[in-house]
C-alpha cells in the first residue's frame, strides 16, 4: 500500500511492505492512504486531491477527545490514539481490506 503522512511519524513504526512518503517532501500523488493529525488536517485538506489517488482512506492520530471533535467534520475513515501508534499496522491493514 502506498501511504502519505502529513504529520510526523516514525516512519519506522509501518510495516516495510508499505511505500511511506511525506507529504511536502516530493510524494507522488498516487496514496492509497493519508495519515494526519490534528496539525496537519488543514494541509491534508488543501493538498489530499493532489497527494491521494482517487479512493484513499485517512487515519488520523488524536492526541485527546478534542482532536476527535474536530476531526469528525473532515470525512476521516479510521482514528488512532497517539499513545497507541504502535498498533498503527492493524489498522492499516484493515484499510488496506477496505480498498
Amino acid at each position: 500500500m502506498k501511504i502519505v503522512t502529513f504529520c510526523d511519524i516514525d516512519k519506522g513504526l509501518l510495516d516495510s511492505k508499505n511505500t511511506v512518503e511525506v507529504f511536502g517532501e516530493g510524494s507522488t500523488g498516487d496514496a492509497n492512504l493519508a495519515i494526519i493529525d490534528i496539525n496537519s488536517i488543514f494541509d491534508f485538506e488543501e493538498n489530499k486531491a493532489d497527494a491521494c489517488a482517487d479512493e484513499f482512506i485517512s487515519i488520523a492520530i488524536i492526541d485527546d477527545e478534542s482532536d476527535y471533535d474536530a476531526f469528525k467534520n473532515f470525512g476521516i475513515d479510521a482514528w488512532i490514539k497517539r499513545q497507541d501508534i504502535d498498533k498503527i499496522n492493524e489498522i492499516i491493514d484493515l484499510a488496506q481490506q477496505r480498498l
